[in-house]
């Protein structure tokens, strides 16, 4: 990969000059001049070299990542005496000492002999920056040309010698400067993700063969039991990347899993375009071994939570039969009434506790929970020579289970408080439940067209024991509020802040 190039070693320049020249002494400019500034970094290159331009803008991070090296676009206007960076991206897979580039701000050729050097010669440069007193980078500049082969900008590398002395370096810088001046489009999407100091690096060839590969991905096809992988190829039974070929057939990035000696290992590949045609792919390799050990036993767990939730309903349903049994038994109408009341209340968690052994997660959608426990009460509770409507609006609003549970209980009480009576000595009635939401809470109202509340009426002072039910639950347990009056009928509102914590936590 190395016969392409013509590398020349040129003079040290020092990078604390450049950066007191173009940064630290200049004054910062006004917003109409800065303006003025960006067009003209623009003026007089041509639409392909911008379209160009951009695609390496895109592609710095990932290069940057791969080559373990500081990464700079700089920018040749033609006839210009000043270039101008474009960009510039730190590593995240190694530490490189710099100071961050003022992209607003011309640079002198001769502040930049490197890269000058790489874009008038067309060649590829290696050379040295001071950064401070006698600590030097390893530099490398490559020239960018056009289709009719003109330069215009360049891409510097810049690394510690502790980097340089790695024998793979100077392939994955290589590789980091095909991939930009290869782009054909913008580089997004998850394949094109960041990479991290624990992810293995092989370098494929058109031909199959491995030629490079960084010390995590030695360490990892070690385990699973291929050693001195560079120089043998994809197909070989112990490498196993023959999904690689498909990067190679579409010049599209390619994601696999692998799972061999109780190891998993996630893939993806990095296709690395000629004039439009891959000839080489970057495939990296993370272990996601733990990952995926995690991943199962939140599977687990949420496998065991839903079948706690599926019994604690039937448990829930079992009781709630026992007292239906128990109520048949007995001859006084009082004891009918709150026991049937009772089995009301059980049964309202108990569809909570129904949806949440059906999902993955201890939230619910507070609307269907409601509209269910709605449905049941009218059809337990109401007397058959009443004809009831009934109204119910409500989007979606997802609560933690333990509200969801407290708001069920509260529905419950409010709807058989409004059937017992709201309605006596009428055929007719309606009930509603309407439940909003906004960011800082939930209301839900519950209203009726019956004989209302007496003027007297307090809901602390009351007797009832449904609604010292509601009120407990939404003072005590939702840190809510609730007004009960008058409104052509009895009108009860209540609001709960959605940002409360558990009352366990």
């Amino acid at each position: 990969m190395g016969k392409c190039v013509d590398k020349q070693n040129v003079k040290t320049q020092s990078m604390d000059v450049f950066f007191h020249r173009t940064i630290a002494d200049r004054p910062r400019d006004g917003g109409e001049v800065a303006a003025m500034r960006a067009r003209m970094r623009w003026e007089g290159l041509t639409d392909e070299q911008i379209r160009r331009i951009r695609l390496v803008l895109s592609g710095l991070n990932l290069a940057s990542d791969l080559s373990h090296a500081l990464v700079t676009l700089y920018v040749l206007p033609p006839n210009g005496r000043k270039m101008w960076i474009a960009g510039q991206a730190q590593p995240e897979t190694g530490f490189v000492p710099h100071r961050a580039a003022e992209e607003e701000q011309p640079t002198s050729l001769l502040e930049e002999p490197l890269v000058w050097r790489s874009i008038v010669s067309r060649r590829h440069i290696i050379g040295k920056r001071e950064w401070a007193l006698g600590v030097f980078l390893d530099m490398q500049v490559y020239p960018l040309l056009d289709g009719d082969n003109q330069p215009f900008a360049a891409v510097s590398f810049e690394v510690g010698s502790s980097e340089t002395e790695l024998p793979e370096q100077q392939v994955f810088i290589e590789m980091a400067y095909r991939f930009l001046s290869g782009l054909q489009k913008p580089v997004q999407g998850k394949a094109y993700d960041r990479l991290s100091p624990r992810d293995g690096l092989v370098v494929v060839e058109k031909s199959g063969r491995l030629v490079a590969a960084n010390d995590t991905a030695k360490n990892i096809f070690s385990v699973i039991g291929a050693t001195h992988i560079v120089g043998r190829r994809i197909s070989d039974r112990q490498i196993r990347l023959g999904f690689v070929r498909n990067s190679f057939y579409t010049g599209e990035p390619e994601r696999a899993e692998v799972e061999k000696h109780n190891l998993v290992i996630a893939l993806r590949t990095i296709p690395v375009l000629v004039d439009g045609s891959p000839e080489w792919v970057v495939v990296v390799l993370t272990d996601v071994t733990e990952l995926k050990k995690k991943e199962q036993e939140l599977l687990i767990k949420s496998a065991v939570i839903q079948e706690i939730h599926h019994r604690v309903k039937n448990n829930l349903q079992t009781i709630a039969s026992l007292l239906r049994l128990q109520a048949r038994r007995t001859d006084s109408p009082e004891v009918k009434a709150e026991l049937k009341e009772t089995i009301n209340r059980i049964l309202s968690i108990s569809v909570v506790h129904e949806f949440l052994s059906q999902q993955d997660e201890e939230v619910i959608d507070v609307a269907v929970v409601a509209r269910n426990i709605f449905d049941v009460i009218i059809e337990n509770m109401l007397d058959p020579s009443l004809e009831l409507q009934t109204s119910f609006e409500g989007g979606t609003i997802v609560l933690p289970s333990w509200q969801a549970t407290s708001i069920a209980l509260m529905i419950n009480e409010l709807t058989q408080n409004a059937i017992e009576h709201a309605f006596v000595g009428r055929s007719k009635g309606f009930i509603g439940v309407r439940i909003t939401a906004d960011e800082k809470g939930c209301n839900v109202e519950i209203y009726d067209d019956g004989i209302g509340l007496p003027d007297d009426f307090t809901i602390g002072s009351s007797r009832s024991l449904g609604l010292q039910i509601v009120k407990t639950l939404v003072e005590s347990d939702l840190g809510g509020t609730i007004r009960m009056f008058n409104d052509n009928g009895t009108h009860a509102v209540i609001w709960i802040p959605t940002d409360r914590e558990e009352r366990s936590a």
